[in-house]
């Protein structure tokens, strides 16, 4: 791309602004997460992409782990799409969590960062806790969004382990029954377990 083009070839060094240079790291994190996930992206390969100092990236941002929660955050928009997906009528929960999930698989914009998510949990348990986290957070402070008790988080984590491992098998491996289901027979198949995860009684309450 011409942007990452022009970015890889700007001189080391300060930036004229501090915003300018935040922004250019994390352009070039989310890229370099992108494609070698958390564990492969080092801080003074990030640094070259962006054509500044690596200590630069230390000014803004501490360390890596910091740096890979911050370009979730501000270069993605998952993380408020899955909190948006929260809100409204109850009883379509588990549908809208499920469609907002898997059509985050599906758009080429954020398509490449859930690829690096998995590459960066499964090598990475940080990377793996900053996710929950971030994701957490975002879930917590949107308008609607709701208290984050033991209880909630709970039943979130099982959700997402449940559509984690439905992406896995259709977009990661491909397995042809699911892989070849159309996105909307897909959702309203998922769709009742996700919704039982988020809203019906557990076995283990009470």
């Amino acid at each position: 791309m011409a942007g990452t083009e022009a970015m890889r070839k700007r001189p080391t060094g300060r930036r004229g602004g501090d915003s300018g240079t935040r922004d250019a790291i994390l352009d070039s994190a989310r890229d370099l997460f992108s494609e070698r996930g958390f564990e492969g992206a080092s801080i003074r390969a990030i640094a070259t992409r962006a054509g500044v100092d690596p200590a630069l990236i230390r000014h803004f941002f501490k360390d890596k782990d910091t740096l890979f929660a911050a370009t979730l955050v501000d270069r993605t928009a998952i993380p408020e799409r899955m909190a948006a997906s929260f809100v409204g009528d109850i009883d379509g929960l588990g549908a809208r969590v499920a469609d907002s999930y898997l059509r985050l698989w599906e758009e080429p914009e954020t398509r490449p960062i859930l690829f690096s998510l998995v590459r960066s949990a499964v090598t990475s348990s940080r990377a793996a806790e900053m996710l929950i986290e971030v994701m957490g957070t975002r879930i917590r402070d949107h308008p609607n969004g709701g208290a984050l008790g033991d209880e909630r988080m709970h039943r979130i984590a099982l959700a997402g382990a449940h559509l984690f491992g439905v992406a896995m098998a259709r977009y990661v491996v491909k397995v042809p029954p699911i892989a070849r289901l159309s996105h909307e027979t897909l959702v309203a198949e998922v769709a009742p377990s996700i919704q039982r995860y988020l809203t019906e009684p557990l076995a283990g309450a009470g």
